[in-house]
């Protein structure tokens, strides 16, 4: 949630905030989250599991202590208004965090998301290839989707500074927070952080067009409004990214149309089928390969004729069919992926299992089979 007025950008201190040393303990650990809650020490996420650490319980004078160090009088004067506050933290030129702070049973809570300030390439993410084809579209609607901490913001960075790379263009974002800085190249880039440099998200995309973009990220796509300027965008010959909290890319479909009151679904479904350009679903799970830590398992839905027919008659259920059956187009299974992965020895199959969408069809695709709509292969 962001402010009713800009924040200041920084807050200017004469030390070192003590929360630096949390989050610089998260960077020798290669956490991936923090947790500072009242009454429990410290914790930090890594390969997804919560693990403590040897600090002492946190106390709720000890929390207003360390949360409003960092805030600005603006930013601590939202949350004490609202309990919540959105905001990204810097140690040195290398390291953001994405911080919530947030009211739980009157106290006062922190979680805090690890992102470098490099971007990472995708050799480093151990991305598909097909995802570089997609970032070098001029036109459509590309949703990145996953569950929460399964890297959607992190892939999307990646697409972006190859685009940064390779096009001479000009890249809007709108960010809350911003998480990665991007570097102009070919292309410029003007990031738009809520609350920063544009009170809310619904002004941003208001004043959006006039200011020349060709490509677009407009962080979450969480509310009708959003979805529809990013279609109307993608519509009239600009690339737009943005991510949703969903497992696949059916859900996503579903989800992005929940969004509008019912009688407008029928409309944005055949608007959709129009915009959209690719759906890139990721887990990432826990990786065996002694230096990395863990490796997205993926599935890509690109808009074909088959693809756009399918949404345009509300028939979901039966693009993943389709996306196995177009491999040769460059759609990636998300089944066919955790195979990979498994017989590649990246990932333990005790860790697969639970991200496939059908456990039993996973069991025997490693042994060989596999089933469409239409029975065996």
């Amino acid at each position: 949630m962001a402010p009713d007025q800009p924040l200041d950008a920084h807050k200017v201190l004469d030390h070192e905030p003590q929360l630096n040393k949390y989050f610089k303990v998260a960077i020798k650990t290669q956490a991936n989250d923090i947790h500072l809650k009242v009454g429990q020490p410290p914790k930090l996420r890594m390969k997804g599991e919560l693990k403590n650490t040897t600090g002492e319980p946190l106390t709720q004078k000890r929390m207003e202590e360390l949360v409003f160090e960092i805030m600005s009088p603006a930013q601590k004067d939202f949350f004490l208004r609202n309990g919540t506050l959105d905001f990204a933290h810097e140690i040195g030129k290398e390291h953001r965090f994405r911080i919530n702070v947030f009211r739980q049973r009157g106290l006062i809570s922190l979680v805090a998301r690890r992102v470098s300030a490099t971007v990472p390439s995708f050799e480093s993410l151990h991305l598909p290839p097909i995802l570089e084809t997609i970032a070098e579209a001029h036109q459509g609607l590309v949703l990145v989707v996953g569950t929460t901490g399964s890297g959607k913001t992190t892939t999307i960075a990646s697409m972006l500074d190859h685009i940064t790379r390779v096009r001479a263009c000009h890249i809007v974002t709108v960010e809350d927070p911003i998480e990665y800085l991007y570097n102009d190249h070919k292309a410029i880039v003007s990031q738009r952080e809520i609350g920063i440099d544009v009170a809310d998200f619904e002004e941003a995309l208001t004043y959006l067009m006039r200011q020349d973009p060709d490509v677009v990220f407009v962080g979450e796509m969480r509310d009708a409004r959003t979805v529809t300027a990013g279609m109307r965008a993608a519509e009239t010959g600009h690339l737009v990214m943005g991510t949703m909290h969903s497992a696949n890319a059916s859900q996503a479909i579903h989800r992005l149309l929940d969004l509008f009151p019912q009688d407008e679904r029928d409309l944005v479904r055949q608007a959709l089928a129009l915009a959209v350009k690719a759906i890139i679903s990721q887990a990432l799970l826990p990786c065996i390969i002694e230096g990395i830590a863990r490796v997205p398992a993926t599935e890509v839905m690109l808009a074909n004729p088959s693809v756009r027919k399918l949404i345009a008659e509300g028939r979901e259920a039966d693009l993943p069919s389709v996306i196995r059956g177009a491999q040769r187009e460059g759609m990636i299974d998300l089944t066919d992926s955790l195979v990979k992965l498994i017989q590649d020895g990246w990932v333990d199959p005790k860790d697969a299992y639970p991200a496939a969408p059908n456990q039993e069809e996973l069991k025997m695709a490693l042994k060989g089979i596999r089933t469409t709509a239409g029975g065996i292969l």
